[in-house]
């Protein structure tokens, strides 16, 4: 696929400049015989997914017809039957503009940019985590859509492809794994800089902006974004800090296969050198 032709000549020239940036000091430690196979896994999962979520049918109309709030457990009842055209464009805006930040921070703050492709990796090895979690829930896990259950939309709306795909927020998920990365990476640059709450606090506005516009929209419950953004959150944290030269000896796998019932799984595994 030429897609995955292009994602592995952008993993292999960020991966091999990450290793001639360990020449000068930097807070990150990578390597190219780990970091390599476990991007190129990670995008081979999200490849899993989305296959998986390619070949779900969505609801039929009799089933969307069926579709009852009273039945939505209570902390999420009240997102049933939301719908936003509005929202869903707006959410849009935040969403794409997000998976900038890590890239102008690495243009405009010349500490990382002498890091460029360290940073690069890293930030590839973020978005491909976050990415092979969501594909993975959305492809085996079916949850309809607040918008679903809206009598008003057209049976069109309510039993397109992806009118299961409530599970989890990929949008919310995407955005904060994008802007705590960059936040990360800032905050690990510049241990000493007042300016590391502000970056912070702007990190965790803008997915959660977006989760509340998806919410609206009625494109996720309330549960699908809040998992959606500590998904989100999490790798875009962790990911570098496990890469950290004075951490401990972590490293991240991931994982797929069949479980006993022959359903497909995927996942992350970490374990750490004793």
């Amino acid at each position: 696929m030429p897609q995955l032709r292009l994602f592995a000549l952008v993993l292999f020239t960020l991966l091999t400049s990450s290793v001639r940036a360990q020449r000068a000091p930097s807070p990150y430690r990578t390597r190219f015989g780990v970091d390599a196979p476990v991007t190129v896994g990670l995008l081979g999962v999200n490849a899993l997914g989305l296959s998986l979520a390619k070949h779900k049918d969505g609801l039929t109309d009799a089933e969307a017809l069926a579709l009852d709030r009273r039945d939505v457990n209570r902390f999420d009842r009240f997102a049933a039957g939301n719908s936003s055209a509005t929202a869903k464009r707006i959410s849009d805006y935040p969403f794409y503009a997000s998976f900038a930040a890590a890239p102008l921070l690495m243009v405009a703050d010349g500490d990382v940019r002498r890091k460029f492709g360290q940073i690069g990796g890293l930030y590839l090895q973020t978005m491909a985590t976050t990415g092979a979690l969501f594909t993975m829930a959305t492809g085996l896990v079916e949850r309809s859509r607040p918008l679903a259950y809206n009598a008003g939309l057209d049976l069109s709306d309510r039993t397109s492809r992806n009118s299961t795909n409530s599970f989890f927020a990929g949008h919310t998920a995407a955005t904060a794994s994008a802007t705590f990365f960059a936040a990360k990476v800032f905050h690990d640059f510049h241990p000493n800089s007042p300016a590391r709450p502000f970056v912070w606090a702007g990190a965790a506005a803008v997915p959660a902006a977006v989760g509340y516009l998806r919410l609206k929209a009625g494109k996720h419950f309330l549960s699908d974004n809040l998992l959606g953004y500590a998904v989100g959150a999490g790798a875009g944290i962790l990911v570098p800090q496990l890469h950290k030269s004075s951490g401990g000896r972590l490293s991240m796998v991931p994982i797929q296969g069949l479980n006993s019932n022959g359903h497909a799984y995927g996942g992350l595994l970490l374990t750490r050198q004793l």
